[in-house]
């Protein structure tokens, strides 16, 4: 993407240099593409070349760039988004960006709560923490829906935390010095933090003989703490309301012998659900085990429908930034790879008391595991309903096993219909239901 990147750097450090004439950007705008030609051009000369998440980044800043145009609506948009990509890179630079262009949002939007909450994780990414937790708390009192707010809430929390630990080990060291710079760790970034209070422990450890002193016992507690907490936000309820792990045993146990129906995520089938009396619902009802997928659609979305098991896959660079799973469910299943980024999704979205039980590790990938199915030629793609049925079908257990509202467009990529067509024993149109066995 040479000449393309060159060009770029080119528009936006002419659009940057054109501000204060009439009909040209207005100061924010400018200022904002100064900073973006400053890091464009702190790039190698032919831009990102297999980097996704910094090609990303700039290909928001030409959006950026047209968003600036004489006329052109969307800037503050714009701007957010360029922000949000800088920090999905994840590199000091991109964090350094994305904190000057979420400075320029709250300028221009002084109540925008989006703008705030980017600045705070700009903030945050750079070790700053106390000017974060300010920013934060400026974005919550901005924030009215409660549900958005808890991660911010538990960040907040969890950079107090990291505060109080800081102060706690400095107590513990009877050098003045170590114990300063201990606390001076607090405000700096997550790798220099982690080496600093290292070497602290590992100084006190040596002169006092090792982990048989009490306090160097305690310092090292300390020191796994603060690492537990860098890396991971405090959960408020571990045990998730006393949700139980499922491996595949206990879903075998859950379908075994029982009928189970996979529901499609349509409009059509939703609005016959809603309907009283309708025949559909009936039928739906009439199952053992209601399957759903995905994210609820619409209004009411999942909440108002009964869910037996939901299934849901992730999707994106940031599957953990997405709406928290809050609608009831009796199993949840989870599919993601690479498995830190699953973990992490269930930290963040999971809600206590939403399930009984979350499936674990063991099922996150089942079409691509050795250890289930296993096969191969399957899109990375593949839909959620899918993924769930061909794993029912592969258990073998349930004493039946229908689709409802699959053949309505849409619903299956090509490959997957192929596979329910030569694998489907019977298909009823006017039911909307395939049945598999």
């Amino acid at each position: 993407m040479g000449q393309t990147f060159t060009g770029l750097l080119k528009a936006v450090r002419a659009r940057a240099a054109s501000a204060g004439g009439p009909g040209q950007p207005v100061p924010a705008a400018a200022a904002a593409l100064r900073l973006c030609g400053d890091y464009l051009g702190s790039l190698p000369g032919a831009g990102p070349r297999e980097d996704g998440a910094r090609t990303r980044l700039v290909v928001a800043v030409g959006a950026l760039t047209s968003a600036c145009s004489p006329g052109a609506e969307g800037l503050f948009d714009a701007l957010l988004r360029t922000a949000r990509c800088a920090l999905d890179t994840g590199g000091a630079p991109e964090a350094h960006l994305a904190l000057a262009l979420a400075t320029e949002a709250t300028g221009m939007r002084e109540r925008s709560k989006g703008a705030w909450r980017l600045r705070g994780h700009a903030l945050d990414a750079l070790g700053r923490r106390d000017e974060a937790v300010r920013a934060y708390e400026r974005h919550l009192t901005l924030q009215q829906n409660p549900g958005p707010a808890q991660e911010i809430i538990r960040r907040t929390e969890t950079l107090r935390d990291l505060r109080r630990l800081l102060e706690d080990a400095a107590g513990l060291v009877p050098d003045g010095e170590d114990a300063a710079r201990l606390r001076a760790l607090y405000d700096a970034p997550a790798d220099r933090a982690r080496a600093g209070f290292a070497d602290v422990v590992r100084r006190r450890s040596a002169e006092a003989g090792g982990l048989g002193d009490p306090a160097v016992r305690d310092l090292t507690a300390s020191y796994a703490a603060f690492r537990r907490l860098l890396d991971r936000d405090r959960t408020a309820d571990p045990l998730l309301g006393g949700t139980e792990p499922a491996g595949v045993p206990a879903l075998r146990r859950l379908v075994e012998g029982r009928s189970v129906c996979v529901v499609a995520e349509a409009a059509r089938i939703a609005e016959e659900e809603r309907t009283p009396g309708s025949a559909l619902a009936g039928m739906i009802d009439g199952y053992d085990v209601v399957v759903r997928c995905d994210e609820p659609r619409g209004a009411g979305g999942h909440a108002d429908r009964r869910t037996d098991l939901h299934a849901v896959t992730l999707r994106g660079d940031t599957p953990w930034d997405g709406p928290a799973w809050d609608h009831r469910a009796g199993t949840r299943l989870v599919f993601g790879d690479p498995l830190s980024d699953w973990r992490r999704t269930l930290r963040a979205r999971l809600v206590p008391g939403a399930q009984d039980r979350i499936g674990d590790a063991s099922l996150r990938r089942p079409l691509t595991d050795p250890a289930l199915i296993g096969e191969s030629g399957w899109s990375a793609r593949t839909t959620t309903a899918f993924t769930v049925l061909r794993l029912l079908d592969f258990l073998d257990t349930a004493g039946r096993l229908d689709l409802v509202g699959f053949g309505l467009p849409g619903q299956l990529l090509p490959p997957e219909r192929a596979w329910i067509t030569a694998h489907a024993t019977h298909e009823d149109v006017t039911d909307l239901r395939t049945e598999l066995r």
